[in-house]
């Protein structure tokens, strides 16, 4: 501990006086991490201003689309016709439009293909897979096979087609405030899921010789023309999603007559479709009156879909068919699934004033996950992200168990987690499926009403999305292992070299795969957990995050239009978090190096003298004076008294009169103020930080006091502005520290929390004792399929 002298008086400078001054020497190590980010952000326009709102130039154009399609479940084929009213609303004429063929990612020539790269290790070898990862590709004839480009009247229009692109030169261009009308034909092979890794195909069931369709990325659909780039037209590479527009949609879905079908949008022909039962338990499933049921209504039960499993199998007959109507409104896409498999349930849950249909289709194979969580889990993400976002505007909602594992569409996902064929299984798998329906579901707002370019920038949906995936996960059980927004869960990704890493500001297609899902998905949503609980606070946070949502429904959002939005709309300058979280790759790493402990020098005698000689006790207390202690009586001054003078008898610590005269001139010096400073007997604590990682963070610091009690200190990242490297921070407390801890509630994804405590606190490296090292083998059986195996004691007792 060191002691200081109060300072009573402080010298008046007049501001001349103060501008008069030469300038010190500058003592700090200058940074640009606070500075705006002015430049990296494109300047603002007509089109997107400065504070993040849409400017009063902002355009989309529209496209709206009258679809008849066709599923052979005997080739595994689609057949398609499209009538499309694109609409230009921008001040562009367009000579040329381009759409987009995604089915055509599956051809092995396509870029997305052959830019793959692969290798052999002499020393392991290599799969089939590995040294042609698109064998299952060859021979297929996947991709889409264009038959007929016509205009309005019937005359066939020029096209080109350029891998996943393509474009169509117009007869004549279309003017500003003008649309134009076309038509195409066209059919493809529909994939198998699993070999191909598709977000969408078949998959076969060999034990009762069936299929369940899950169709998207199918039909020839505009791409985007906007401010930012003109025509979005990069080739679909596989992991950049995809930049779409908004439109109306009417489509006839032809599929066999004992199918089951669920799409985006409001099937508007129900009686030609159901049966009289299935029609029943629809009205069902909506409630009584206003009040919505609280438990999914079954509309096609298990034993039902079993039958028809049976009967129209690999050894059934053809059932003839069925045209399944859907009308959805303004949105950006249109999916659907197919099967005579599926388990229809469905729920009308109340979301913000308006009833909305959350609906499941899955096969047997999905109970009884399915049927307890998954309708009730749709009912959950559009209550949740509505209050956070705004009010779910579709009418209904689908989730849809298939191949593909997860998978958004508007209004409709395909989403996994299946369990053991016993019925059984893991809290991994239970907790997967909680987690990719709420992921999924929640799709439907970012990117499918809040719509951004995924081709470009795939932390703009996934990111935001699995931030409020957390958020509702959390809000459905508080003990769920929400790791995807817990900011302690993103350091081992964040401890990576830099040159492993890229900036979450990269294009989608440009992220190397091992990093992909840390920076689109959990650095960014963790990114903004930590703005929500540590930068801005949950208030300003959650307002400016749904004014965002707010300003940009139903528009097309870019990065820069969601920085300006969460400051413009919370008043607090980001520039710096920005730049360290989504602009660079640098960690999070502060240390606190050592504490230094003062205390004011109170001048009174009573306490000086007391404490100065309890000092000088505390040093005369030496190993040879312990020791000493028997023979003290025997030394020359203890028996002969003539050896002693006044000093024998002086006591250098008593307190004088003379003393207390000084103290009680001293404190009449005091103002009201300052005497009870003086008195007041704190403690100064000087703590030295340093930012070792790079990213200037909050200082969040624990006290944990000699009484057992403890306080939380905070102080926003600002305090790093003038040195981005090391720091001084006085605190002043009236109890003792006798622990200081940096980040005590792992808010900040700190790399290294060994250097976070002072005085420093050794943290135990645990082993494990063992007789002989043991091999891992196959997987045991998990705890439900354990709970129902019979006790060694109950074996072969032939009880039932």
């Amino acid at each position: 501990m060191q002691k200081i002298v109060l300072l009573v008086a402080a010298l008046a400078i007049s501001p001349w006086h103060a501008r008069a001054q030469a300038p010190a020497p500058s003592t700090q190590r200058a940074n640009t991490r606070f500075e705006q980010l002015g430049p990296i952000l494109p300047t603002p326009n007509t089109f997107r201003t400065a504070s993040g709102a849409p400017g009063k130039d902002y355009f989309q154009n529209r496209a709206d689309y009258d679809i008849k399609a066709t599923l052979d479940d005997i080739n595994q084929k689609i057949t398609a016709s499209e009538t499309i009213i694109y609409h230009n609303n921008s001040t562009d004429v367009l000579p040329f439009i381009w759409l987009q063929l995604d089915q055509n990612l599956f051809r092995p020539d396509v870029i997305g293909r052959t830019s793959q790269t692969n290798s052999i290790s002499a020393e392991q070898g290599a799969s089939l897979q590995q040294i042609n990862p698109n064998g299952a590709l060859i021979g297929k004839d996947y991709g889409h096979k264009i038959t007929s480009v016509r205009d309005q009247t019937g005359k066939p229009i020029k096209y080109t087609i350029n891998q996943t692109m393509m474009r169509i030169d117009l007869p004549q261009p279309v003017s500003p405030g003008k649309s134009v009308t076309f038509s195409i034909d066209w059919n493809f092979k529909i994939v198998d899921v699993k070999s191909v890794g598709a977000r969408g195909g078949y998959e076969f069931f060999p034990k009762d010789g069936n299929y369940i369709y899950e169709i998207a990325q199918w039909f020839p659909r505009l791409c985007a023309y906007n401010d930012v780039n003109g025509w979005q037209n990069k080739q679909f590479l596989g992991r950049g999603e995809f930049t779409l527009i908004f439109g109306n949609y009417k489509v006839a879905l032809t599929v066999p007559s004992d199918h089951i079908v669920g799409a985006t949008g409001e099937l508007q022909n129900p009686a030609q479709v159901l049966t009289a039962t299935q029609q029943k338990r629809w009205n069902e499933a909506k409630g009584k009156g206003d009040k919505p049921g609280e438990n999914p209504v079954l509309i096609v039960t298990q034993a039902e879909a079993e039958a028809a499993e049976k009967a129209g199998g690999a050894n059934g007959k053809p059932t003839g068919t069925k045209t399944w109507i859907y009308k959805a409104d303004n949105v950006r896409d249109f999916s659907f699934a197919s099967s005579r498999k599926f388990i229809w349930d469905a729920l009308q849950p109340n979301v913000e004033g308006k009833r909305v249909w959350a609906m499941s289709l899955y096969p047997k194979e999905a109970n009884p996950l399915w049927g307890q969580y998954s309708t009730r889990l749709i009912a959950h993400t559009l209550t949740s992200y509505s209050r956070r976002t705004i009010a779910y505007p579709y009418p209904v909602a689908y989730s849809v168990h298939g191949p593909v594992g997860g998978m958004e569409y508007p209004m409709i996902s395909f989403n996994g987690a299946r369990p053991e064929p016993d019925g059984t299984y893991s809290v991994g798998t239970k907790n997967f499926l909680i987690s990719v329906v709420i992921h999924e579901v929640g799709h439907n707002f970012f990117p499918m009403i809040v719509n951004s370019d995924e081709r470009q920038w795939s932390w703009m949906d996934e990111g935001l999305n699995s931030f409020l995936e957390g958020l509702a996960c959390l809000e459905w059980d508080a003990n769920f292992p929400a790791h995807g927004i817990d900011p302690q869960y993103i350091v081992p990704y964040m401890q990576l070299d830099s040159t492993r890493q890229v900036p979450i500001m990269s294009s989608s297609d440009n992220i190397p795969g091992n990093t992909f899902g840390p920076n689109a998905y959990t650095k960014p949503a963790t990114a903004l957990n930590i703005l929500r609980e540590t930068v801005m606070g949950r208030d300003l946070f959650d307002y400016a995050f749904k004014e965002y949502a707010r300003r940009w429904a139903f528009k097309s959002p870019e990065p820069a239009d969601f920085f300006r939005t969460l400051e413009d709309a919370s008043g607090v300058d980001l520039d710096w978090f920005w730049k360290g979280w989504f602009y660079g790759v640098q960690p999070v790493d502060q240390s606190l190096v050592k504490v230094d402990w003062f205390q004011t020098n109170s001048q009174n005698p009573e306490i000086t003298k007391g404490e100065a000689r309890a000092a000088a006790q505390r040093k005369l207390n030496t190993i040879s004076k312990q020791r000493d202690a028997l023979s003290k009586d025997e030394t020359v001054v203890a028996q002969d008294s003539s050896m002693r003078d006044f000093y024998n008898r002086y006591d250098p610590y008593a307190v004088t009169d003379e003393d207390r005269k000084k103290y009680q001139d001293y404190l009449a010096s005091l103002t009201a103020e300052e005497r009870v400073l003086a008195e007041a007997g704190t403690n100064f604590y000087t703590l030295s930080l340093k930012n070792k990682g790079g990213i200037p963070m909050p200082v969040i610091v624990r006290m944990e006091f000699e009484d057992g009690t403890d306080s939380v200190a905070r102080f926003p990242a600002e305090i790093w502005r003038f040195n981005d490297a090391s720091i001084k921070k006085v605190i002043a407390t009236n109890k003792k520290v006798k622990q200081w801890t940096l980040d005590p509630f792992y808010e900040i994804a700190d790399i290294n929390t060994e250097d976070n405590t002072f005085p420093p606190v050794a943290q135990p490296t645990r082993f494990q004792l063992f007789k002989q090292q043991q091999r891992g083998g196959a997987a045991g059986p998990n705890p439900m399929q354990q709970q129902r195996q019979p006790s060694p004691a109950k074996q072969g007792s032939g009880k039932n």
